[in-house]
Order: C-alpha cells, then structure tokens, then sequence
C-alpha cells in the first residue's frame, strides 16, 4: 500500500478561452509552483502487480472451420477439431473446453480413449498427441512425430492400448496408447495387396477391426482395394478390388457384411463368405436416365450401417446426389427399412457420426441421435422419431448468423435485467424441436461462488442486436433486436437505394448502453443512430426521425444572421420539430440537379408501426448527403439518461440531441468547437474543387495499395471502437496513400481523405490486415501497427480533425466554476480534449419545455495521439459513475395514486470528500498516453507514456479488486494495466500478436478484471486479468470426466461363443510388444513428452501462488482418482459379499443330499 501526496494548485497557466494541459509535463510530478492556498490530497492505491495475471478463462461460439468429430458414448462428450489446431470439448451446459495445438495444425481425426478421459489428436503436421481430459484445463501427455509418412487414418478399438495409424503410403502402423511408442509390427502396404498387383493401391483410408474376431483388421486403400488383414498369421484373409474409389467403411455389428461409399454415389454391401463380388450395389440418389443409364452421382463421402433390435438397420449417409441438380443444398439421408429421408443443411458437411447405445462394436447398435458438423453450424438429429427432430442446442453456435460488427460487455449489471430480457426473447423462440434431452449429457458442473449478472451484447451486418447472459462463464441468448425494421426496406431500382442493394445498409457499428435506465443506442454503418427504449408492453408508435447535416469544410460556413445564431445559443424554437423530420440549422442547401443533397442514406418509416415487448424505436437521428458525398460515418457516441441528452460525433464534427424534447442543440465543426482557444495554427481551405460525377457509392481509388488497404479496413472506416486508428497528422485517411495531383487528381482524392467510399460492410470477423508488399516508405508509413506522431503545430490542409470520444459527467466546465455541473467531454483525433458545459432545467416539467443550452467550450487539454477514454475519480481515489436515470415503462398503464415522474441517480464527485475539499480527478487516455488532471483547477497531477514503438486501441477505467485501474490494449498485443490516480504499470503481459483488424475492432474491458474479443469470426474468447479469478478459475470451469462404470459386454451365449471364433483370447501385447515385434525404427517417429502443469493457460503462473494453483490441480486429480479406486473396491467388496451369501445357501441346501440325488 503506497501513499501519494500532491500539491494541487494552478500548475498549468490559464487562459481567457480555456487551458492548456502543459506538453512539457512529462515527469510523474511534473512542476509545483507556489499557490496562495495549497490543498493536500491523499490516496490510498491498494492494487499492486500481484492482484494481476492473465490468462484465457473460456471461449463461446462455433469452433471456426471445423474439420473433425469424435463423441465418447459412455462419457458422452463431444469433441470437435478446427483447421487451425484447436479443439472444443462439449458436455452437458456449462461443460465447454477450449484447448489448443501449439503447432497451429489442422486437427485431422480424434479418437476418444471411450471412458478413460483421454483423447487422441491426429493434425496435418504428422503429429499424433494424446490430452488428459481428467483434469479441468486439458494437457498434452504424449506426442509422437512422423518424419518420415503422412497420416491419413487413425483407429482406437474399444478397451484397446493399441493405436492404429494408416499413412499416405499405404503402410499401417501400430502406436502404444500408454507409452506413445511406436511397435514394432508393421502392415506394408506391399504385403497386403497381391504381388501380382501392379499399381500402388493409394493412402489408406481406412482401418477397423472386424466385430467377430478382434484379431482381424480391415484396411481400405483409396483406390478401391479392401483387405482384410490376419495380425495373428501376419497375411491377408482375402482382398477386394473394386473399380471406384473408396470413402468410408461401416461393419454391421455381426462382423459377417460391411457396407462401402464409393466415388461415383453408390453403396456396395459385401458379404465375407463371397468377397468376389459385392452382395449389393445401390445408387440412393441415382435415377435410370431415358437412354437407360444412370444419372452420374456426387461422392458418398461418408456411411454409417447400424442395427437396430426392434426396426429395420440404419443406414445414414451424406453427399450422392445428382449432378444435373445445380444449387441444391447438402443432404444428410437416413435410410431406415424402404423408407428414405433427406435432411437438406444450410452449410456443406464436414462430419458426422451417429450416436449408439453400446460402445461396443459387436452387439446391436441401437442408433438414437445424429450428431452433424457442418462448416458453420453443429445440429443433432433424433433418430428415434419418425420425422427425424433436430435438438434444440443449447451452446451459443450461433454467434456468426450474421457476422459480428461490434461487441460490448457489461459485468455487475443490475440482477433484474436478465430475467426480464430472457422472458421477453423467450416468446420468439423457434418451435418444433425433439423433446427429448439434449444427448450430449456429459461431464458436471455446478454455479461457482464468485458469479455476478454478465450480459454481452454483439451487433451484426444484418442491423440485428444480441443480447447474451454471460454469468458464470456460459452464454446463453436472451433477446434479439432488429433494428432494420425501423426502415423501409430498400428497392431495386429506386435511386440511392439501388446503389445500396448489394451492401449491408444495417450494419451496426457501436452501441450504447445504460443497464440502469434501459436506454440503449445503436449506431449503424449508414450515418444513423436509433434510441431504444425498453418497455414489458406493446405498443402503437410512430418513430420520430431527425436529420443533421453536418459538414465542416470553411467554405460552407457562412456569417449567422440575427435569425440563424451559432447552434450553440439557439431558441429552442429555432428547432421546433417538423411532423417527424427535422434538420439541423446548415447552410449550402441548395445544388444543381442529379447531386445527392440533404437526404439521408436510409428511409425510416413514417407510418404507425405496431412495435412488440422489449426495446422500441424512440428516436431515430440520420446524418445527410452534402452535395453529392455520403455522410461520414459516426465515430463516437454518448448517451445520458439522466441528462435526456445524446452526444455523437465524426470526422466532420460534433452534434448533441435532446431525445426528451426530440431536438437538436449543437451541430458544429470541431474546429468551431474551439473559438478563440484553438492550439493549433490551422490553414485556411481552399475554395472546393470542382467535382466530377461518380459511377456509384462503392467507387475506390484506382491506386492498387488503396485497393488493398480499403478491403483490409474495419467498416467503420478507418476507426476502430469508434477511434480514429489513422496517423495523427492524418486523421481518417489511414492506409490511403498521398497520390499526386495532376490532371487526373480530383478523380482518384475526389473525396479527400476525410471522404472514404461507402462500401459493403464487413463483419468485424474478416477484417485481416492485408498490407500490400512494398519496399517503399510510403507503404511502411500506412501499416497498421505504424508509429505515430501527434507534435503537429500546422495541419495541413485536407486534414479533418475527428471527435473520437465523448463523454457526460458532473464536472467543472471552466476553473472559476464552484459546483460541478452537467458537461460534455469531447475528444479528438489530435489529442484535444474540450470541455463543454450544459445547463438543464432541473424541474420535469421545465424540463420538458424549457430549452437545454450549452455554452462556449470550457477547458481544452491535450495528450499526445488520439483521445481514447475519460474516467473520473472523486478525491478518495473511487470511481465516479455518470449520473442516471431509474428505469421506468412509458407504455405501463397510468395510476392516478402515483404520477410517474422521472427518478434521477446522481453521483456528485463532492459526496465523500468533506475531508479532501471540492473537485475531482479526470483520467484521460490516448493511443500514446495517459494523464490525470484535477479539477477545476486542471492541474496535471501525473503523467504516463502508455507506449512508444505501438498505439493503444481500446482503454478504460475498470473496477477490479475493490479498486480501481486503466486497462489498455495495445496494437502490438500487450494488455497493460496502470494504477490510478498514479499511473504507475501494475502488468504489461504480451498477450497476443495482433494480426487483423477483428481482435482490435471487438476488444472489450469491463469491470471485475475480464475482457473480450472476437478471436475468429464465429468465436468469442474471453480472459481475465486477475489474480483472484485465476486462482478461481478451477473451480468455476466445469468438469469433463466423471467416473462412470463402463458397461458390460452382453452374454453372447454358447453356440454364439462356440461358433463364433475365438474374439476374446486375442492378444494384442503378445502380438505388438517389444518382445515379440522389436522396435521400430528410430527415424520413422519421434517420441516428445508433454509439458507437465496446466496447458492451456498462456501466462504460466509464477511465485507461490502460480505453484500453490498446480498443487492444488494435482491434488484435486489425486483425490479423483483415489475416489474412483474407492468407489471400485466398495463394488467388488459388494460383489463378494453377494457370491459368499449365495454360496453358503447353495452349501446348506445340498448338505444333505446324497449323490444320487444331485
């Protein structure tokens, strides 16, 4: 606990306009000077550098490009293998795991060790891996490398220690599960087929033992070749050459037929006695042409052949459809007796596997679900009703419906808002699903002691909102919002709207929020911002709109008349509302014909619209064409339910509204937000240029780089969480190289850099970093993750300063102010921050009627790069929340006893500092640094360069540990986290390389020390930064084993036993070890062992902590195991006990029996 006393007093000097933050301040303490009346402040920082540790606490979503399947029946967990390495391992809700190859190779098979919590990993790189799934973040115990053969085909039998793994060359090889060794005993390729065979018979493709006897293995080779191979009398028992290629093979569970998919569409059963010849050869989706041909047919790529006691056999395969048919969707098709279904799926399938009763190969399958995989989307199909029901899921696989734009995350949220939320979703649930349990049940898991209400919400391409609980580590979805159907739907053909046909006009670009209120704000990719109310009753409405022409350039400024005042000081009667559309006071209306002008880019809806439950359209706000240039897009909001004000801005400037009284109050440049206190010394603009007609709204630079860099940006245009991410000295031009002006100039800059095209939005989930190669300094200037510079004394003059913050808070506007008051911080892409004082009526009825004014700008303070976040701090160090509204229903019925009035929460900086006098500390945050002012004096108490080589994308002011600190993301991967109000660095964790632009569009902190961020376009990952969470994260995350009796085999009885073969006296140790097959060559694979302690986690915990966190996760392992042992031995001590009692009755039964009377 460190102690940090300040004098506070004038440190900066002061001007008539406003002040100055000192640049020279560049030391912790910067420069006391003397002052008449010094105040002392004293804050206790609690938080030091061990309350902090990163590490990934759980991931929600579809496993992105999925390529492998495996499910353990007596466990019954799922497991699910991504192109990129990871593996995602589902039970029952709140069982999900998340683990991942260091390789970053594709997962090609998984093979569950079926009730022994392990499982084997087969990836592209040749590398078999086997994880302990026994403990609750997963480890690697084993790995073994081929040098020297591709896998292509892994098989486990059931209570076998014996892997085997066929190659691209087509030899099978035999690894040992326990010591990850490679036998001895080797199936050559060139030993299976005949000698007289003279091509190779391609990869294996694949292997199974034969249910009838264990000691008989059938290999499939691609080309059509089947041999089954003796491993007892090491030669094949007969070998089958078939014409087509072959694609899977599927055993009935007698071991007497097994059945092939094939390259041309069809099914061939054989039968073992007559391996000639296939018993039957069938074409499901083949029809005889009118020439009396059949229809050539796709691949069956898979097939799945189980029994069934009371019904006819399953037979379950996808792909064989017809060629002719172009379009048509994949097919799963179930063929159960003579009937055939075809189940069409939205996306082409990867896998599937369906799922039995037994887990062993040689009893009656009992088939009762499919489990699908499919490239965006896992489905699970009931087998045992006639119409095949999918399950309802209960994961969150649908994250990506629509690509994800933005993300918000809220921790500690009011208690009452899920329920509510969930009850209102929960009427547009889709019916029609199984009623039967969701099957796969497995693994256990319990509500953890340290959880509190989360909700995430994400914004998507389609306009559509998602409302998540994320309490306790799971997602579950509670609400959807479509904010598309405020607008009419555009028309081809119709003007502006047919340029926008191909585009996604919706696209939500940011939202706001305030849980307290319920009021929510979205703003989308078109210029627009819609306000939300909540309400739990429907209602009849007619959505108010207002337009805002806002437009900075000098040369559409002209001189107020006595009737058109600056906005600023404007009668509210200036802004009287029009029937539902409004614009804000703007000159230079008028142009010539066929130049779009002051409309705006959608068409709301001007009729009554019937608006259902949950959050209704208040207000929409839309940005409009200026003489032919699209709006830019909105780069910062705010919204204040306590003030009824809503603050946005963008590249051009700055416009508040007041949503209660539906007007607008200020719509200015940021260079008039200044007057007379402007830092810099600015260029005056040239008169416009002239400009030329464009071929449409998506019309880009003909420069290639620009090309390039426009499809690498983020959709809202060069900003990322609402920020500028573009140099400094270049505001929204980022990427966009200098092109020289010649005769063609105005054509390929038409628009400046401030002006990039409207395009297609892109999900936040594509946005890679695509930097074209170029050896030239201009290329290396446009990088992403480029140095800035923000010591600028002249902006040259095609710059546009951007508004890329806002904030509303009590605070003190100017230094002479007394009392806090209602004001707006702004801050800009130059490191400008504005104060701006407001002055609301504080009676509900004046407030309703009386105007809102807002003054000249206050104070002006300045950081280094792009203005990032504010946070306020009262004089004992804690967080001041903004002030806020009690939620309350505008649609509920009225109640004469009880008027409804307007609650307001307010949390004035003044209310525990008695002690410490009046004022507060105001924490601003740039992409460069970070500095803490008090105010009202504005004196710059300390200062901390965040970073030099990089540049923060996302910081806030986070709760965590009872305290307070700014956490930053950085461009080069690194969370930081500083102590507040000191600024001094409690973690810098190089977390992970930023490679595109989706991790820094969706990153989000939030209180309690976790954060966010979109880690593949279908998948949220989740992290902590906290000490205490890591050390809590064992328990909270669910288990994946539970000690299950394995079921027992079925009593085949005699004459099956007899005739049967002599399956159950083979001997695999016999056959495979050391002793009877030698070893295996050294340079054909390499054995590594896997790293002990938990895996998984990418900060390796340190210190005491770090090894009492792994003793603890080997005891709780222990313990498991020694519980199991226990519950065993209480079985077979039962078990003796019932064979005593039963032998004794049988001795006194026959004790005194003569022998001819047995």
């Amino acid at each position: 606990m460190k102690k940090f006393r300040k004098v506070l007093d004038g440190l900066t000097t002061s001007s008539p306009g406003g002040n100055i933050g000192s640049p020279s301040c560049g030391s912790a303490a910067g420069t006391p000077t003397a002052a008449p009346t010094p105040k002392e402040i004293d804050i206790q920082e609690t938080l030091v550098s061990e309350n902090f540790q990163l590490c990934k606490t759980v991931r929600h979503g579809f496993p992105y490009q999925p390529t492998a399947l495996a499910f353990d029946p007596v466990q019954k967990i799922l497991a699910i293998g991504s192109r990129s390495g990871g593996i995602r391992i589902l039970g029952r809700p709140g069982v999900d795991c998340y683990c991942h190859h260091e390789s970053g190779s594709a997962v090609l098979q998984l093979q569950f060790l079926i009730n022994e919590g392990a499982l084997v990993t087969a990836c592209a790189d040749d590398t078999l891996h086997l994880w302990n799934l026994r403990q609750r973040r997963p480890a690697i115990l084993h790995s073994l490398k081929f040098n020297r053969e591709r896998i292509t085909f892994c098989h486990l039998p059931f209570q076998s220690k014996w892997l085997y793994v066929g190659t691209e060359r087509g030899n099978t090889h035999i690894v040992n599960i326990e010591s990850f060794i490679l036998s001895g005993y080797v199936i050559m390729w060139n030993k299976a087929i005949e000698l007289s065979t003279k091509t190779h018979p391609g990869p294996v493709v694949h292997l199974s033992d034969s249910p009838k006897d264990e000691g008989k293995l059938l290999i499939g080779f691609e080309s059509g070749t089947i041999v089954q191979w003796d491993l007892r009398g090491k030669k094949a028992d007969f070998r089958i050459y078939y014409d087509e290629a072959i694609h899977s093979v599927s055993w009935h569970h007698e071991g007497k037929q097994f059945m092939c998919s094939h390259s041309d569409g069809s099914l061939t059963l054989w039968n073992l006695r007559n391996t000639s010849k296939p018993f039957q050869v069938t074409f499901p989706h083949g029809k005889i042409q009118k020439d009396g041909r059949k229809e050539s047919c796709k691949p069956i790529l898979k097939v799945e052949y189980k029994t069934s006691r009371n019904s006819e056999p399953f037979v379950i395969f996808s792909g064989g459809l017809s060629y002719d048919k172009a379009g048509r969707r994949p097919t799963l098709t179930i063929m159960h007796g003579k009937a055939i279904t075809v189940l069409e799926m939205d996306h082409p399938i990867v896998e599937f596997m369906a799922l039995c009763e037994t887990p062993y190969n040689n009893e009656v399958q009992e088939p009762y679900a499919v489990v699908v995989l499919l490239e965006k989307d896992l489905i699970v199909v009931d087998l045992t009703q006639s119409n095949f029901p999918v399950f309802e899921n209960p994961y969150p696989m649908d994250i990506h419906e629509s690509p994800v734009t933005c993300t918000a995350y809220f921790a500690d949220c009011p208690p009452d808002i899920i329920p509510i939320l969930y009850s209102i979703g929960a009427k547009h649930k889709k019916t029609g699903y199984s009623q039967k349990e969701w099957p796969i049940s497995g693994g256990t898991w319990t509500l953890g002691s340290h959880t509190y209400p989360e909700i995430i919400i994400t914004g998507h391409a389609d306009g559509s909102i998602k409302f998540w609980d994320a309490s306790a580590f799971t997602l579950q979805m509670l609400y959807k919002l479509k904010t598309s159907k405020v607008f009419e739907k555009p028309k081809q053909g119709e003007g502006r709207a047919a340029e926008l046909v191909e585009e996604d006009p919706f696209a939500v670009q940011m939202v706001s929020w305030c849980p307290q209120s319920r009021i929510f704000c979205v703003v989308g990719i078109s210029a627009h911002v819609i306000l939300y109310r909540f309400s739990k009753y429907d209602a009849n409405t007619q959505i108010v709109s207002l337009e805002v022409r806002l437009q900075c350039e000098s040369e559409d400024v002209i001189t107020p008349s006595e009737n058109e005042n600056n906005p600023c000081f404007s009668e509210s009667g200036s802004h009287s509302p029009q029937p539902h559309h409004q614009h804000a006071a703007s000159p230079g209306s008028g142009t010539p014909d066929g130049i779009k002008d002051s409309i705006p880019c959608l068409k709301v809806k001007d009729r009554m619209v019937r608006v259902p439950p949950g959050y209704q359209a208040d207000l929409v706000i839309q940005l409009l064409w200026v003489d032919g240039d699209p709006p830019q897009q909105i780069t910062s909001l705010d919204i204040n339910s306590a003030y009824g004000l809503l603050a946005f801005g963008n590249c051009n400037g700055l416009a508040v509204v007041d949503y209660l009284q539906k007007t607008i109050l200020l719509c200015m440049s940021t260079l008039d937000l200044y007057g007379a206190a402007d830092p810099y010394q600015r260029l005056t603009r040239s008169p416009r240029r002239n400009r030329q007609s464009t071929s449409g709204l998506t019309e880009l630079s003909d420069n290639q780089q620009s090309i390039d860099m426009e499809r690498s940006k983020s959709p809202t245009s060069d900003h990322v969480n609402g920020h500028c991410t573009s140099p400094t000295s270049q505001p929204c031009s980022a990427g966009k190289p200098r092109v020289p002006m010649g005769p063609e100039g105005p054509r390929l800059t038409r628009r400046g850099p401030g002006r990039p095209p409207f395009r297609k939005a892109q999900s936040a989930a594509c946005m890679e970093i695509s930097l074209p190669v170029s050896h030239t300094e201009e290329s290396r200037e446009n990088s992403f993750s480029r140095s800035r510079s923000s010591s600028v004394s002249s902006i040259d003059r095609d710059t546009k300063e951007a508004i890329t913050t806002l904030q509303f808070g009590e605070s003190y506007g100017r230094k002479s102010d007394v009392l806090p008051t209602p004001c707006l911080w702004v801050g800009t892409s130059l490191g400008m921050v504005l104060l701006i004082p407001i002055s609301i009526p504080t009676d509900q009825e004046e407030r309703m009627e009386e105007p809102v004014t807002i003054g000249p700008s206050g104070a002006v303070l300045m950081l280094k790069g792009s203005v990032l976040r504010f946070g306020f701090l009262d004089c004992m160090g804690a967080l001041i929340q903004s002030p806020c509204e009690v939620w309350r229903d505008l649609n509920a019925p009225e109640d004469p006893d009880r008027p409804r009035r307007r609650k307001l929460v307010h949390f004035s900086p003044s209310s525990s500092q008695d002690a410490c006098g009046e004022g507060h500390l105001a924490v601003l945050c740039s992409e460069r640094q970070a500095k803490v002012f008090l105010m009202p004096s504005q004196s710059c108490l300390f200062v901390h360069n965040i970073t030099e080589s990089s540049f923060v994308l996302r910081a806030d002011v986070i709760s965590v540990c009872n305290s307070v600190c700014l956490a930053c993301f950085c461009a080069n991967g690194h969370v930081m986290t500083l102590s507040l109000p000191s600024l001094r660095p409690l973690m810098d964790c190089s977390y992970l390389p930023l490679t595109d632009m989706r991790i820094a569009r969706t990153f989000f902190f939030t209180n309690g020390g976790q954060a966010l961020y979109l880690s593949s376009p279908t998948e949220i990952q989740r992290i902590t930064y906290s000490q205490e969470m890591c050390d809590n994260l064992q328990e909270m995350l669910g288990e994946l084993f539970t000690p299950i009796e394995t079921p027992e085999a079925q009593n085949r009885g005699f004459l099956k036993g007899f005739f049967g073969g002599n399956a159950h006296t083979f001997d695999r140790e016999e056959l495979f070890g050391e002793a009877a097959a030698g070893k295996a060559s050294r340079s054909l694979a390499q054995h590594i062992p896997g790293q002990a302690g938990v895996e998984g986690m990418k900060v390796a915990a340190s210190g005491a902590v770090g090894e009492l966190a792994r003793a603890r996760i080997a005891l709780d392992e222990r313990g498991q195991r020694l519980g199991e042992l226990e519950e065993r031995t209480a079985l077979m001590m039962t078990s003796a006990e019932t064979f005593s009692k039963h032998a004794h009755e049988l001795m006194l039964k026959c004790k005194d029996k003569k022998w001819y009377q047995f």
